[in-house]
């Protein structure tokens, strides 16, 4: 039998010890990816009137536009403490001018996706459907606000969506027009990668970096990839000074740490054919 003496139990106790854990943290408890939710969603609804309707309340654009001003000052107030006096204003301001710009940009994504892609029937079925649309919107959104030096907040929205859609890419990365990812799922874009115009990723596919040491915060990490390259499921490009050349064509499961020239197919070397053998085949062989 233990002789040690019993700890208080009490729930006094053990909140004062909890609270004493607390205070080792910064004063961002009014920050959550609940709250990111919705912001995105107030978002969405002055960029698209697809979620404008689905929001079901008849408020006009400029009614939508107040709520997510007010929405975002509520979210910028802790952030900006201890900044320059007019810290939220120029935040929020600067936010909401970027909209059109995003929008702009967010339409052209829309309609690469449904150019390149048989399934989809209408831009809206895009805008309303795609995962990998849903995860580039979010993007775009977050690196507005990383561009401006907002802090947490664009990494908080990419990891939203991270969580809905299985895509991670990180606020800091840099990614131009016409932008495609198809199926969405296990794709990952690290922090410094740069990826060009008119480029398709399918799910699986990682641009990430050789090494995660500290001592790399600073230094670009992750591949560049140049105009109109299509990367196929399951891909994994890694490092800084990888570049994938325009126009090239990346198949499926291949695994690169060195840059591609420009129009050139990269491929995972198949099994021969007479490597596949029929199952009944090999059964009846075997008697």
């Amino acid at each position: 039998m233990s002789t040690e003496p019993m700890t208080d139990t009490s729930l006094e106790h053990i909140a004062a010890k909890l609270q004493a854990h607390h205070q080792r943290y910064g004063d961002l408890s009014g920050m959550s990816l609940a709250k990111i939710g919705s912001l995105l969603k107030k978002t969405a609804a002055v960029m698209f009137p697809h979620y404008a309707v689905a929001e079901d309340d008849e408020l006009n654009l400029g009614a939508r536009l107040e709520l997510l001003e007010r929405e975002f000052y509520n979210l910028v107030e802790r952030l900006c403490k201890g900044r320059d006096v007019g810290c939220e204003r120029l935040l929020v301001q600067g936010f909401l001018s970027d909209l059109p710009s995003i929008a702009d940009d967010c339409y052209l994504d829309a309609q690469a996706i449904f150019d390149s892609d048989p399934a989809s029937s209408s831009v809206e079925e895009v805008i309303l459907c795609y995962p990998g649309f849903y995860a580039i919107t979010a993007y775009r959104i977050a690196h507005a606000l990383h561009k401006r030096d907002v802090p947490l907040l664009p990494r908080m929205i990419t990891e939203y969506a991270h969580q809905k859609t299985g895509v991670d890419i990180h606020p800091g990365a840099t990614i131009g027009k016409s932008f495609f990812i198809d199926h969405a799922t296990g794709v990952v874009v690290g922090e410094t990668a740069v990826i060009g115009n008119n480029v398709k990723i399918y799910q699986g596919v990682t641009l990430g970096a050789l090494r995660v040491d500290r001592d790399q915060k600073f230094k670009k990490r992750h591949p560049t990839i140049e105009d109109n390259v299509v990367i196929y499921a399951g891909a994994t490009i890694l490092g800084g000074e990888t570049i994938v050349g325009n126009n090239s064509v990346i198949g499926g499961n291949v695994w690169i740490t060195r840059s591609v020239p420009a129009w050139s197919r990269v491929m995972f070397r198949p099994c021969d054919t007479d490597e596949i053998v029929s199952i009944k085949e090999r059964r009846k062989a075997q008697g």
